[in-house]
């Protein structure tokens, strides 16, 4: 379950996606089965969810992971370096970035 609060120990991890409407659902679709099939089976995975703006130019990705570690062993295993070679084809480039979670309302 993606519970957000200032007092665990996860490592928060956004990721954002320029995309184009005619690229959006594509790669909401290769996503949704990165997670499904990969991403979600990885050691230290605890949530994520999917987000997309209204002009379908945006994608974004809220992750939350036992420890740093587990996420960049999941970024170096051999599906997720190809999926993500596909992935970057249909944007115009993805970063994600590691969060501490410091206040929540």
């Amino acid at each position: 379950m993606l519970t957000i609060s200032s007092d665990n120990t996860h490592q928060t991890v956004l990721t954002t996606f320029e995309v184009t409407p005619g690229t959006c659902q594509d790669l909401l679709d290769l996503l949704t089965d990165a997670y499904r099939e990969v991403i979600s089976k990885q050691p230290g995975f605890i949530a994520a969810a999917l987000h997309v703006n209204d002009a379908q130019t945006r994608i974004a990705s809220y992750s939350q992971w036992r420890a740093r570690e587990d996420f960049q062993a999941m970024l170096r295993g051999e599906e997720m370096r190809r999926r993500n070679r596909h992935i970057n084809e249909l944007c115009k480039g993805f970063e994600p970035v590691m969060y501490d979670v410091a206040v929540v309302f």
